[in-house]
């Protein structure tokens, strides 16, 4: 049988036996210039798509005709026009629905997470609600709420709901066996074990899933105003794409997009402050 033999020599021998896996060139550039540069290939591309009238001028405008529009749109919403009126019942919808679904997705998430009824005769449940269509709830929840906000905010929680209580589950659940054992020693109870052990390992993935809800809440929203009437971004959408206006519904599009973004950094700026302790790395070891 063959020996290794430790490498005579300094500590510097020592340390060439170390792998280290490399960076590439491509993880070595800043995150800023990445996305400026993806960003231009895809206006690029966009735009060379227009010129040789690939696709109809009716279907997809040039990046010029939504620049235009996107200036016009933010001009009205800083004259204080009735685009500003129209994205703050959006802006409550999203608000609202978010919160909704935290309420009730972390609070289903530790009934399944914490005992064995929620995960055997709950949980079935909420898997196959969550693999019905959900937009064919939008009439249900117009019929039971009426055409105002709530019927908006009861279906952008219902589609912002599940992440979160997936999310809150698999939390509780990772906590190790040693943990649980030494809580157990000493003679910890159930609920001191919950929220002194199972909780904080849980805030990892307890907020994944709020960011996956964050991006939901807002495609909830918006499903319900097409759907269920409205006054908001939604509903200027839906009339700007029946006159053919395309410019405007990209340009209003965008501009969700702005708050659908917002609200992920402000859950994930609330990650960083609470689970202080974990440290995001991106692929290739860049931080």
């Amino acid at each position: 049988m063959t020996h290794l033999e430790p490498a005579s020599g300094t500590d510097a021998d020592l340390g060439d036996t170390v792998w280290v896996e490399e960076t590439s060139w491509l993880d070595k550039v800043p995150r800023a210039v990445q996305m400026i540069f993806v960003f231009a290939v895809f206006v690029l591309f966009w735009d060379l798509v227009t010129r040789f009238g690939l696709v109809s001028a009716i279907i997809l405008p040039t990046p010029l005709e939504t620049f235009l529009d996107l200036i016009f749109v933010g001009k009205n919403l800083l004259s204080g026009g009735y685009m500003l009126a129209a994205l703050w019942i959006t802006l409550k919808e999203v608000f609202y629905g978010f919160l909704l679904a935290l309420a009730i997705g972390f609070t289903l998430g530790v009934i399944v997470g914490e005992t064995a009824f929620g995960e055997r005769a709950i949980m079935p449940y909420l898997v196959a609600i969550d693999t019905m269509p959900k937009v064919a709830f939008a009439p249900l929840f117009v019929a039971w709420l009426g055409f105002d906000i709530d019927s908006k905010v009861a279906l952008a929680a219902f589609i912002a709901t599940f992440p979160i209580i997936v999310g809150t589950a698999a939390g509780l659940h990772a906590a190790d066996t040693n943990s649980r054992n030494l809580f157990k020693t000493m003679g910890a109870t159930r609920w001191q074990t919950l929220v002194k052990m199972k909780l904080p390992m849980a805030l990892p993935q307890i907020f994944t899933g709020l960011k996956i809800a964050s991006v939901g809440v807002m495609a909830g929203a918006i499903t319900g105003e097409f759907l269920g009437g409205g006054k908001g971004f939604g509903e200027l959408i839906r009339t700007a794409a029946s006159q053919l206006n395309t410019p405007r519904v990209f340009s209003l599009i965008l501009y969700l997009s702005v708050v659908g973004l917002t609200l992920f950094a402000l859950v994930s700026y609330a990650q960083r402050r609470i689970v202080f302790w974990q440290k995001d790395r991106v692929a290739g070891g860049v931080e």
